[in-house]
């Protein structure tokens, strides 16, 4: 046997579990017999599989590396003349005609069922439909009949979704090789940004804007939240930045988030004498530093 099983997976021979599992998945996309294109592609499907078999396996692995160094031994002409206590490192020409049926089983290319390659994709929702949940559309490859073709498939996205969270569709990933079962796909969920609400974990933040005299005199607005429009009552002698809670109108869950409204005071500019008249009769009637605390 003359295959080199690290050189056919372009590994290394101190390769991890990891590196071995990860080079086998990119040659299995590249050679798959249903969708490659490179030439000779079923015979390096076959080799690679079979170089895999081997390597995966820790014990099948220690075996092949022994013989390896056995090989490699003789090749540079070492005597063939041993004490017994060296003889687990040499390896008879009955061993080496044998060594496939020791690591594959009775077949030479016999090769154990593996599960398809796992998709991964991101899927960008607006926040409503974080909050009410939605249905998406998404695309996959397929392969038949030597083409690759796309695959719709419908995500149902439950409300209370958050960014980053993960979706897996089981079953819908890469086919399986040698009858294994299909890979799966995982979505990762992106919220995009909307004009109007922030989001925090759960949390909706909303900057409102009100007038001097609604905050000062106290007033009942009309605000909007993810399930509609809902009045807010402004207490008076309110403040810019003051922070209002709308409890349970945040992202729905096991713990629902609340909503957060900023108040923002808005000033209105004095566009007209009367207006200008009245902000210098406010100057008079209530003085007021609002710098006062900063000792200037």
């Amino acid at each position: 046997m003359d295959k080199d099983y690290y050189k056919i997976m372009g590994i290394s021979e101190d390769a991890s579990e990891k590196d071995i599992k990860m080079a086998y998945r990119k040659l299995a996309r590249k050679y798959h017999p249903d969708i490659s294109k490179e030439p000779n592609a079923e015979e390096h499907f076959k080799e690679m599989g079979e170089a895999y078999e081997v390597l995966r396996d820790p014990v099948k692995k220690a075996e092949y590396d022994r013989y390896r160094k056995g090989k490699a031994y003789h090749q540079q002409g070492a005597s063939t003349h041993w004490r017994p206590e060296e003889s687990e490192h040499i390896y008879s020409s009955q061993f080496n005609e044998d060594l496939f049926e020791n690591l594959f089983g009775h077949s030479r290319y016999r090769q154990q069922p593996m599960a398809g390659q796992d998709y991964h994709g991101k899927i960008n929702i607006s926040l409503e439909d974080a909050f009410k949940g939605t249905v998406k559309n998404i695309q996959i490859p397929m392969a038949q009949e030597s083409q690759v073709t796309m695959q719709t498939l419908k995500v149902k996205i439950p409300p209370g979704v958050k960014s980053g969270q993960q979706i897996r569709l089981a079953g819908q990933g890469a086919p399986g090789i040698h009858g294994g079962p299909r890979g799966d796909i995982y979505l990762t969920i992106h919220i995009d940004k909307h004009p109007l609400f922030d989001l925090m974990d759960g949390d909706i933040y909303l900057t409102l804007p009100i007038t001097p005299w609604e905050a000062a005199l106290g007033a009942t607005v009309e605000v909007p939240t993810l399930g509609g429009k809902i009045d807010l009552k402004i207490p008076p002698a309110s403040q810019g930045g003051q922070k209002l809670r709308l409890k349970n109108r945040g992202l729905p869950g096991k713990t629902p988030g609340h909503q957060y409204v900023l108040l923002k005071i808005i000033t209105p500019p004095p566009t007209t004498e009367a207006a200008t008249e009245l902000y210098k009769k406010m100057e008079q009637v209530m003085p007021f530093n609002p710098r006062d605390k900063m000792g200037v």
